[in-house]
């Protein structure tokens, strides 16, 4: 157990995390870093990074590299290895934090564990992720223009990236496993709208998942199955894009602050606050994220902006969470 009292603890080194320990240890708040495996998360399987502002063109390691670097600089204790297990409000309303047989205590809490795409499973996916395999339209359609990529999926996510495809790739190959879509009507309407569309370069394939992924250095085909009846095919493409959701890295969190169903942490939109007090959240793991890295950046700046109120007058706070979250969150 560690006899240090921090100012700030935050459970997660990726972009999100490291930004919020930039914030605090700037502002001279004692701030330590607990990271599961090492500072990155997923951005560090990402080797073109385009839409970063004032940054033309970058690795995902080499941005944690200046992040991470940045952050130390002005204090950040950063500890690898260290998976956080669970949480305790403590009576003098600190907060302590467990890894393993380890125990922190932090006077506040920033939740930065992120989440992973949710995969598919099939042969392939891993081996071409980041080279043909993607989990983000948003990010990666500009690498796919005047190619043929099939998308996964058929909620309200897995529509509007697809939508976003079709304004760079030369074909979009839509699959879903049902005969009709999970999306809201509204999109639906307009992704019909656009299939539909004379010359359209969208094609819609219900019944269908994809089995396998192929290709020598880079995908050049998926295979795909009607799942009514049985049918397979080697389909053509340059990329395959997967829209079936997130999966949050919150397991550790059960029982401690509130979640939805679906395991993301429940907040107050403005201000990044949870239900319990001194605890805050930021980046994908929250309800409402963006899922872009700009964004997971700025999360962490507004949480650590946001602490600095609780620290002037935490029975103040405290009220105003209770006011605007209510007994349940959101």
């Amino acid at each position: 157990m560690s006899d240090v009292t921090y100012d700030v603890i935050i459970v997660g080194a990726g972009p999100t995390g490291l930004a919020a320990a930039l914030y605090t240890s700037r502002d001279r708040q004692k701030t330590l870093i607990l990271e599961k495996f090492m500072p990155g998360g997923q951005i560090n399987s990402t080797d073109r990074i385009e839409n970063y502002p004032g940054i033309e063109r970058i690795d995902g390691p080499g941005l944690i590299e200046q992040m991470q670097k940045q952050a130390v600089n002005f204090g950040t204790e950063i500890k690898n290895g260290c998976g956080v297990t669970r949480l305790e409000k403590l009576q003098d309303s600190n907060i302590a934090v467990y890894c393993d047989d380890d125990k922190y205590i932090g006077r506040v809490v920033i939740l930065a564990p992120g989440s992973v795409y949710r995969k598919l499973g099939i042969p392939g996916e891993e081996e071409f992720a980041g080279s043909g395999v993607s989990y983000c339209g948003t990010c990666d359609a500009p690498f796919f223009k005047g190619k043929q990529v099939v998308a996964v999926g058929g909620g309200n996510t897995a529509v509007e990236e697809t939508l976003h495809l079709t304004k760079f790739a030369d074909k979009v190959t839509m699959i879903h496993r049902r005969d009709e879509f999970r999306a809201s009507k509204i999109l639906v309407e307009e992704l019909l709208e656009k299939a539909n569309e004379p010359n359209s370069n969208l094609i819609i394939k219900y019944s269908t998942v994809a089995t396998a992924i192929g290709g020598e250095g880079k995908v050049q085909s998926v295979k795909l199955k009607n799942v009514k009846s049985d049918k397979e095919e080697d389909y053509p493409c340059d990329g395959v894009f997967i829209f079936i959701g997130m999966v949050p890295n919150t397991g550790f969190l059960k029982g401690f602050v509130e979640l939805t169903d679906n395991g993301f942490i429940k907040c107050d939109f403005a201000y990044l606050r949870t239900n319990v007090p001194g605890v805050f959240v930021a980046g994908d793991c929250r309800v409402g994220a963006a899922m872009q890295l700009a964004t997971a950046a700025g999360d962490g700046v507004v949480a650590a902006m946001m602490l600095k109120q609780y620290f002037r007058d935490a029975n103040w706070w405290n009220q105003q969470v209770s006011d605007v979250l209510g007994p349940g969150g959101r």
